[in-house]
């Protein structure tokens, strides 16, 4: 039997649109569909689904409790799409050793982080170090 693979994860939200717009405009996936209501952002390999859910708040009631991370080749031109987005940040972009890091919170204020790793430690990582 095949081993499960992580393809897709729900965001729920009261405003599809906004959220939809926010993560197009910033992100700038690799593709942008709509099915049977929902928003469909492909990243790489992985979707990520927008929904319309009335059981869900406005606000995410604890939004440190999952972080989307994205791999980004300029996470200054990343960064500067999403102050113009007008974006909070929780920690703003900060060099790490060589590695750039920034958390931001979407229009919902779910955690989204962006990182672009130095070559140094793409080796290591895929070495196995």
């Amino acid at each position: 039997m095949a081993r499960p693979n992580l393809d897709s994860m729900l965001l729920a939200t009261t405003d599809p649109d906004r959220l939809h717009a926010w993560y197009a405009a910033v992100l700038d996936p690799q593709a942008d569909d709509s099915m049977d209501g929902y928003r469909i952002l492909r990243f790489g390999t992985f979707h990520l689904l927008i929904d319309r859910r009335d059981d869900a708040g406005p606000v995410s009631a604890d939004p440190s409790r999952m972080i989307l991370n994205f791999d980004v080749d300029d996470a200054r031109a990343v960064a500067a799409r999403m102050d113009g987005a007008g974006t909070e940040w929780l920690a703003p972009l900060e060099d790490r050793g060589g590695s750039l890091f920034a958390t931001a919170k979407d229009p919902d204020g779910n955690l989204v982080q962006i990182v672009q790793l130095s070559e140094e430690q793409r080796a290591e990582m895929e070495g196995g170090a």
